[in-house]
């Protein structure tokens, strides 16, 4: 549980295995809280915003888009909680988006390939964690988007 939550919590290493990310820096921390500086997209769609970022170890991290062009609001919160019972190297994650595009375009866009987005997402960190701890203890479920509201 530890191990998922470092990585998520670690926003200036997204720029090294996050899907689309090509900058991430925090620049502020307090504890508790910091603020990063993120770079989106696919060259030429790039979009830059800041996070607020919120970190209760080892249980959760929320991130918030406190600026930017491409959203109206954009939230996502990474859950952490203990797995099996017989394997404490194992944990359940629940991974939540929200989120509005400005843009009609973007919005469709976004809905059409939403559920795809979240999955390679949440996959490109199980791969993070598997570089960084070596073979997962149990095998691992595919992503499943359990609820979407637009």
């Amino acid at each position: 549980m530890e191990q998922m939550y470092e990585i998520v919590a670690q926003v200036d290493h997204y720029k090294e295995f996050v899907p689309w990310c090509l900058h991430s820096q925090v620049f502020l921390k307090r504890p508790g809280q910091c603020k990063a500086a993120l770079k989106i997209g696919y060259p030429p769609l790039v979009e830059s915003y800041t996070s607020l970022i919120t970190l209760i170890p080892p249980h959760a991290v929320k991130s918030v888009c406190t600026d930017g062009r491409l959203f109206n609001h954009l939230e996502t919160i990474w859950k952490f909680s203990p797995g099996l019972p017989s394997n404490p190297q194992t944990c359940t994650l629940d991974f939540s988006v929200s989120f509005e595009f400005r843009s009609v375009l973007h919005s469709k866009l976004g809905h059409v390939f939403f559920d795809e987005v979240v999955v390679v997402m949440v996959n490109a960190f199980l791969k993070r964690a598997k570089k960084l701890h070596g073979p997962q203890s149990i095998r691992n479920q595919r992503p499943k988007v359990i609820t979407y509201d637009s």
